[in-house]
């Protein structure tokens, strides 16, 4: 070997790699040419050509060499390590150093072998495996899981070889899939692609165990079995067959069988009532993402297992469809099934002002689905009645503010609160009533939501306070601002006694009962009529 040849490699070492411990390897890392000089100086040395010559002959000789690098012959022997550069004593002493507090020493300890060999030892790194988190089609269940899903089908299949009718799948649906049983049609058909009428135990099998449908959430289950398989969202018509079923074989909907108008109107109106509070988006759109964050899995959960409907307050309860239709039926006087703005000014016995009527009409809040020009339909007049009575709802919130908003800019400056409010204030002094002027009530309003900005008022302010329905009735609703005014200590004591309740269901109820009375007829004998317009309705 040619030590010069070796020389003209110096440029190419590592500093660390010459090992030296009377210098710093972070010195000779910042000063290159300090370790080039010191390795050519190394190679100079006689002990050294000697060390080289010694491994060559023993290379040639076929004479292993040891991790040491020393030679196994005689010109090497009792050479246990390279030559030092250094002279002894030419150095001074280093200073006294803990062990376990530097540096050099940790490294020394952790791999002792890097004090005899020439070149570092790099272990490959290892790599962990990451498991698969990811799953197109879901995520498989466990072994034991589907062990214990296939026993209980063949259980359930076992008596029926050529398979289950549709009056046979509620059991398959209830106790197997965990769902409310008037999703069985839904089901059946997505299975029996064929129309056969027949589902197997294979068929069953392959859609709801090797389809992954066993490992997901409720939510998700639902979703896939309503949707079209060409979509990833849901619509309303999405929703039809399982109402109709749901009115067909519920036992708190029986009255209604002789009624297939009325069944049509129900399932309609609860689907209308879904896309309200569910559908924030408002288009028409309902995503996985939305049926997640609502309670509407919660209310099918209930109204499944409730034999009286009128129980499950959320969006199922025939006592609220009841209520809504009415009030519709009631203001379509030519009952076309559409409503004009002059039917609309006389909800709640004229409690609205004409300029919020003109708002709603503009469709402004609300793009109407009627095709009639200045018509509102009925799933309009359900967006509307329950955004006017439950103002506390985020939607309700997000329809009068839309209404309030005149230019669109986001916010609600005083000029737009007195544009709405000035038709109040001439409706109180032509009633007699004593006017409340707008300065006090603009305080009022800034008292009672508390803005971060008192300048102007924004949606963000108004969902953070829960009196926040409270403005839009001072704006355009006379009946619920005079009677937030007076505080009827009956409806406080009415909200104490049970807090779950919303707006919207105390209304319903005290609206259903009325209508009940009036269709018995006992107005005639107890003046109930009076008794209610004077407690619920307007005050002149």
């Amino acid at each position: 070997m040619d030590i010069d040849a070796v020389v003209g490699d110096v440029g190419s070492f590592d500093p660390e790699l010459l090992q030296l411990p009377e210098l710093s390897p972070f010195a000779l890392k910042a000063s290159p040419q300090i370790a080039e000089d010191l390795y050519a100086q190394w190679l100079s040395l006689p002990q050294t050509g000697r060390l080289v010559k010694s491994l060559i002959d023993d290379a040639t000789a076929g004479i292993p060499i040891n991790a040491l690098g020393n030679s196994s012959s005689a010109n090497a022997a009792g050479s246990n390590s390279l030559p030092s550069m250094f002279q002894a004593g030419s150095t001074p002493p280093l200073s006294p150093r803990s062990s376990s507090g530097s540096p050099r020493f940790s490294k020394l300890k952790t791999s002792p072998s890097s004090l005899r060999s020439p070149l570092k030892v790099v272990s490959e790194p290892v790599r962990e495996a990451i498991p698969q988190f990811y799953f197109q089609n879901g995520r498989p269940p466990p072994k034991e899981l589907q062990e214990h899903c296939l026993s209980r089908i063949n259980d359930l299949f076992g008596g029926h070889m050529d398979g289950l009718q549709l009056h046979e799948f509620k059991l398959v649906t209830k106790e197997l899939c965990k769902l409310p049983t008037f999703f069985s049609s839904a089901i059946f058909k997505k299975i029996d692609t064929s129309c056969s009428g027949i589902v197997t135990r294979d068929a069953f099998v392959r859609y709801w165990v090797d389809g992954n449908m066993l490992t997901m959430d409720t939510a998700t289950q639902i979703f896939k079995i309503l949707k079209q398989s060409d979509s990833n969202y849901l619509t309303q018509v999405d929703f039809k067959p399982i109402l109709l079923e749901l009115v067909a074989t519920h036992p708190g909907l029986e009255f209604l069988h002789g009624t297939p108008e009325f069944q049509e109107r129900y399932a309609e109106t609860v689907i209308y009532r879904i896309f309200y509070y569910i559908n924030r988006s408002g288009n028409g759109r309902l995503t996985l993402r939305e049926l997640k964050r609502g309670n509407l899995i919660a209310a099918m959960q209930h109204a499944d297992e409730e034999e009286d409907i009128n129980k499950v307050l959320r969006y199922f309860s025939y006592e609220h469809f009841y209520v809504i239709y009415c009030k519709f039926w009631e203001l379509d006087t030519d009952h076309d099934f559409l409503i004009d703005k002059e039917n609309l000014i006389r909800y709640g016995n004229h409690a609205l002002t004409y300029r919020i009527v003109d708002r709603v009409f503009s469709q402004i809040p609300r793009k109407f689905t009627s095709k009639v020009e200045g018509k509102m339909g009925y799933e309009d007049f359900v967006y509307f009645m329950l955004s006017e009575e439950d103002k506390s709802c985020e939607p309700s919130l997000e329809y009068w503010f839309k209404c309030i908003d005149l230019d669109g800019n986001g916010v609600l400056t005083p000029n737009e609160l007195q544009f709405f409010y000035e038709e109040q204030l001439h409706r109180m002094e032509c009633m007699a009533q004593e006017p409340v002027l707008f300065e006090d009530i603009l305080c009022q309003i800034v008292d009672m939501i508390a803005p971060e900005r008192e300048d102007y008022l924004t949606l963000a302010d108004l969902k953070g306070c829960k009196l926040s329905g409270n403005v839009f009735n001072i704006l355009f609703n006379l009946n619920k601002f005079i009677a937030f005014e007076s505080r009827d200590p009956f409806l406080i004591r009415q909200e104490r006694e049970d807090p779950t309740l919303t707006e919207w269901d105390r209304f319903a109820h005290r609206e259903y009962i009325r209508l009940s009375m009036e269709e018995d007829g006992e107005n005639a004998s107890n003046g109930s009529v009076e008794v209610w317009d004077e407690s619920l309705e307007a005050p002149f």
